[in-house]
């Protein structure tokens, strides 16, 4: 249990979280939260890897102890009506735009949005499990990788309702672009993402409280 004061909020609340340390994320965010999302899946990260990972228990993969690139789960959760939104601020590695470029429907279909003030580092599954920690989305911080090799990263999951609200608003005012007005780095975006035709409100959020209401 921790006590936390959130964002614009004037009382501290008592939170029910999780620690995630170092190998944690690969065993809990990889494994478990990323590959169990029914509704939506939105990262937030400053930058962006090439990320391998075991294979899907069952497959002929996992038997060869094979491990397959993270733009595979994507996929699955695409093709399963997973809502994915992908925000992040430097160009991903040439690997990862490799691996990519290697599945053309999965190219046109992820979306990614850039903006180079991005250095938050954020998981929100379903509307109702959130990440917020230090780890970039990338080999070294959410990998498999030897003790001897990942980095060394610190991070809290959390079900707790408040924070996600506020954590997906402000996930949600970048995505949209509602924060593009104004801003002096502009210059630096790619495709500025208020410029975007496509930005549209959290239908998937609504989904997971209209779900968890009707319980």
């Amino acid at each position: 249990m921790a006590r936390v004061r959130a964002p614009r909020t004037k009382l501290a609340r008592t939170v029910e979280l999780s620690l995630v340390v170092d190998a944690d994320h690969y065993e809990v965010l990889i494994q478990k939260v990323i590959r169990e999302a029914k509704v939506s899946l939105w990262i937030a990260t400053a930058n962006v890897k090439e990320l391998r990972v075991e294979a899907p228990v069952g497959t002929v993969a996992r038997a060869k102890g094979r491990y397959v690139s993270i733009l595979d789960t994507f996929d699955d959760l695409l093709k399963r009506g997973v809502e994915i939104r992908f925000l992040h601020a430097g160009l991903p590695s040439r690997a990862f735009r490799a691996e990519l470029d290697k599945r053309p429907t999965l190219k046109r279909s992820l979306p990614m949005r850039q903006c180079p003030r991005v250095h938050l580092k954020l998981i929100a599954v379903d509307g109702g499990e959130l990440y917020l920690g230090s780890a970039n989305f990338t080999g070294a911080g959410l990998g498999a990788k030897g003790d001897g090799r990942r980095n060394f990263e610190l991070g809290i999951l959390t079900h707790d309702d408040v924070l996600l609200d506020v954590m997906q608003e402000r996930f949600d005012r970048i995505w949209s672009g509602k924060e593009c007005k104004g801003c002096r780095l502009r210059a630096l975006c790619p495709a500025p993402i208020d410029g975007l035709a496509t930005a549209h409100a959290p239908k998937a959020v609504a989904k997971v409280r209209a779900r968890k209401t009707s319980k």
